[in-house]
């Protein structure tokens, strides 16, 4: 068997979502969220991929997330 080893990107990015505003895209009016990465890319993902970091006080923090060879993300993680 041979291994590959797949080449990812990461991208960080600030967020300050009140728990208000997320429930815009919570209920579906909303599906993606735009955010500004560190190096001024702007960055277009789903919501859904948000939910596992809502708090009460919404989604805040800095975070990053990983794509693989074809820009298809991977994952997010908070820092």
């Amino acid at each position: 068997m041979t291994w590959r080893k797949t080449k990812t990107n990461s991208i960080k990015f600030r967020i300050a979502l009140s728990t208000d505003a997320f429930l815009r895209y919570y209920r579906g009016s909303a599906r993606s969220v735009i955010v500004r990465a560190e190096d001024g890319r702007r960055i277009q993902l789903p919501a859904a991929n948000l939910r596992p970091f809502l708090l009460s006080d919404g989604i805040n923090g800095e975070f990053e997330l990983s794509l693989d060879e074809n820009n298809k993300l991977l994952n997010i993680r908070r820092l």
